[in-house]
């Protein structure tokens, strides 16, 4: 076990911070959000709450969620121009006060990269800096599926990308922010994990967190000290 103190320095010395997306810097589910605009919302927001909570493979239950929303083109375009992504409160202030502090801010994501993207573009995060799935579609628009090959398709996903961010740019200490299983399994290879419950409280992250938040004006206040 680190300590509190020990656990609070590091998170000031971090040379990077990775968020995850749906339910920590959005108040939403991506993917849910998609469900509902595709009108096939109850099913898969069941199937969600299975995947977070450790019980299905990452990829089998996204290819399972995907298969019933059959989402197009036009609907995921519609759906950010529509019903935009909102931001977590607090979450703005804390990657602008990271980034003036010369920490790279990077997004990790089992959502989908075009959501992601758009709200990176809300919180100046570079899009070399997200890391999320690709929806793919046929040349008429329809869904064609999901590419698989990328590291967040699989369960351990997060944790493959933070490994590949330590190999390229030789960081020491990487923290890991996020409300979910996938995102406490992130570490190691992340030196820190900081389990987020602001928006939704996962009992199994909440319970094993050496370090859990409910509000991102705590981390505020530690870069402020």
């Amino acid at each position: 076990m680190v300590s509190h103190s020990e656990l609070r320095k590091l998170f000031c010395s971090a040379d990077a911070v990775c968020f995850d997306v749906d339910s920590t810097v959005i108040r939403e589910e991506g993917i849910d959000e998609l469900a509902k605009f595709c009108g096939v919302e109850d099913a898969v927001s069941e199937m969600t709450r299975r995947a977070m909570g450790g019980a299905v493979p990452f990829k089998a239950a996204l290819t399972e969620r995907l298969a019933l929303i059959q989402p197009s083109r036009e609907q995921v375009q519609r759906l950010i121009a529509e019903h935009p992504p909102h931001l977590t409160p607090g979450i703005r202030e804390l990657v602008s006060r990271l980034q003036e502090r010369n920490v790279q801010v990077f997004l990790i994501s089992g959502g989908f990269r075009s959501i992601v993207e758009h709200v990176a573009s809300k919180l100046n995060i570079p899009s070399t800096n997200v890391f999320a799935n690709r929806l793919k579609f046929y040349f008429n628009g329809e869904y064609a599926g999901f590419d698989e090959l990328q590291p967040t398709a699989e369960s351990g996903g997060k944790g493959k990308v933070i490994k590949l961010l330590k190999e390229k740019f030789q960081f020491k200490k990487i923290v890991m922010i996020g409300d979910g299983a996938t995102d406490m399994e992130a570490c190691p290879p992340a030196d820190v994990f900081i389990g987020f419950g602001g928006n939704v409280i996962r009992q199994q992250v909440k319970d094993n967190a050496e370090w859990y938040i409910t509000d991102f004006v705590e981390l505020l206040g530690e870069l402020e000290e």
